[in-house]
């Protein structure tokens, strides 16, 4: 069936990040999918008001059973909020498994690039024509922190995808941004209220933000016209120690 209203899909909805966006879209009046590989936390996300398709982006079979059930249920894709992500044990790079950087990349990299084509795929063909791709980069894909060297691979990776397709979209009406984050307040950054590795080999406490702000970002991201659009945008807790980091 066609959907009445903009359509967006969020990946890595199961917490954090993907949760508060997935959550203000719908508040904002958007139809909702969302993905993420536990099928419980998304449901917790949805409170029965989003359309909950369990997904692991790192493999192309299942992120095509995604798309496929996009398609079939609302015929079209507005705005992909590329979220899902991880990273790997803050170790010394020489004592990282290949099999620990290979999940990072996949879930990172090659999970942002598959959802990317197959959203660029719908959004192409689909009727009126074009979209909005969103990719949750990271101040680390400017800044490194230390023993970050699989996480910061990728999201440095997801800049030069992320000006790919806004230059490959750009013939089709589909834009593309890239939304860097600093210490938003989930489960992923609470280390951060103890203490987290800094350049100079201290452990400090680090400042964190709301949620919401995030959350208010994308949105304002994603209801531009597709003739406007926000490259990039850095959103960070002011008294985070990135600015003159190391």
């Amino acid at each position: 069936m066609n959907s009445l209203n903009k359509v967006a899909l969020v990946t890595g909805a199961g917490s954090g990040i993907g949760r508060a966006v997935a959550q203000a879209m719908h508040a904002a009046g958007y139809d909702v999918v969302i993905a993420g590989r536990r099928r419980e936390a998304l449901e917790e996300t949805s409170q029965g008001a989003m359309l909950v398709v369990p997904t692991d982006v790192s493999d192309p079979a299942s992120v095509g059973s995604l798309f496929a059930v996009v398609g079939e249920r609302f015929g079209r894709l507005d705005v992909l909020f590329n979220n899902a992500g991880m990273g790997a044990p803050a170790i010394p790079m020489d004592e990282l498994s290949y099999a620990q950087w290979s999940e990072v990349v996949g879930v990172n990299l090659t999970g942002s690039f598959l959802c990317a084509q197959a959203a660029m795929r719908m959004m192409k063909t689909q009727e009126p024509r074009g979209g909005r791709i969103i990719n949750n980069g990271s101040i680390s894909a400017q800044t490194p922190r230390p023993n970050s060297a699989p996480y910061t691979a990728t999201k440095h990776a997801i800049t030069g995808l992320t000006k790919s397709i806004a230059l490959d979209g750009r013939p089709f009406d589909i834009a593309c941004g890239q939304i860097d984050i600093g210490n938003a307040a989930s489960e992923m950054t609470q280390r951060m209220t103890v203490g987290v590795m800094q350049a100079n080999g201290t452990v400090a406490a680090e400042a964190r933000m709301d949620l919401a702000h995030v959350a208010n970002a994308v949105l304002y991201m994603a209801g531009l016209p597709l003739e406007a659009n926000v490259l990039t945008m850095t959103v960070m807790a002011t008294q985070m120690p990135l600015v003159g980091r190391g």
